[in-house]
């Protein structure tokens, strides 16, 4: 594990762009580049003007840059529809990709400005809503109906819709989760080894089994439905998050790995990203200074 510690969280997602940009051999056209931009400390953002990630947060308005296009895209798992955005760079293809995945309750717009700053850098993005993700959404479902499983197999679909399209370079497809949307990317990566060129998983959920486990007194006492953090759960999503150990999926995962996790997290400790990183075969643990659990809003779009 490599450990780096910064002051603020400016930089955390021109590092993102820079690990996948080294990994794929992408070039940065953005001005200032990403390198430039991975050498500020604080990018002028101070530890108060962080947002923490506790009210929904809206998708931006398609309204693309110069920098980039914006595609509208759907996909179908089960008959239920998968609604996302496809943020591809100016210049030809074919392109890396980051396909990222929302936190627990929440919508695409919460992935939306790296997706933009990563299309900046030479970068495809897609991001979408899981069906049943949140009450926020434009895919189907009802959010008694998710699972991390059932998110997982909406992110396997999306990851065959996006690498069969010809703009994106089929063998630079990056998997990047938010909260529980990093738990689901960990999974991923863990059951797709050989497909998944590199993770990146921002405060990643991974403490969603341990209240799994203390919920249901070890998978002995399952409730119908239940109430977490104001939204209503059915059995499934117990069920189907004590079915596996993510520590022992990722375990399988062999390519590069980073995680971004903040000292000031009050959801998710920064202990289960330390063994995270410990137990990835190759990873980067970058601890954001005064960073909570999700880095979105003003703040965010200011050090982007």
């Amino acid at each position: 594990m490599r450990l780096i510690k910064k002051g603020g969280r400016g930089i955390y997602a021109a590092l993102a762009a820079l690990s996948i940009c080294g990994l794929a051999g992408c070039t940065s056209a953005s001005d200032p580049g990403v390198a430039e931009v991975a050498k500020m400390d604080n990018a002028g953002v101070s530890a108060d003007e962080i947002i923490e990630a506790t009210t929904m947060a809206e998708p931006t308005p398609a309204q693309p840059e110069q920098e980039y296009s914006l595609e509208e895209m759907e996909f179908y798992r089960d008959g239920m529809k998968i609604y996302g955005r496809l943020y591809i760079p100016a210049g030809e293809g074919p392109f890396p990709v980051a396909i990222m995945g929302h936190g627990l309750g929440q919508n695409l717009g919460h992935m939306d400005v790296y997706a933009k700053d990563f299309a900046k850098e030479g970068i495809a993005a897609y991001t979408f809503d899981f069906i049943g993700g949140g009450n926020s959404i434009r895919s189907d479902g009802k959010m008694t109906e998710m699972s991390v499983l059932t998110e997982a197999a909406d992110f396997n679909v999306v990851f065959d819709g996006i690498r069969s399209l010809d703009v994106i370079d089929q063998d630079n497809i990056f998997v990047m989760g938010g909260s529980q949307g990093g738990l689901v990317a960990t999974y991923i990566a863990g059951t797709r080894p050989e497909e998944v060129k590199g993770l990146i998983a921002l405060y990643p959920a991974y403490i969603l089994q341990d209240d799994a486990r203390e919920r249901t007194k070890d998978g002995t006492q399952f409730y119908d439905t239940f109430n977490l953090l104001g939204m209503t759960l059915s059995r499934q999503y117990d069920e189907d998050m004590l079915s596996f150990d993510i520590y022992e999926v990722m375990k399988n995962y062999e390519g590069e790995v980073l995680l971004l996790h903040g000292t000031k997290d009050a959801q998710v400790p920064m202990a289960d990203s330390e063994r995270a990183a410990e137990t990835f075969s190759s990873a980067e643990l970058i601890v954001i200074e005064g960073g909570g659990h999700g880095f979105i809003g003003a703040a965010q779009v200011e050090a982007s």
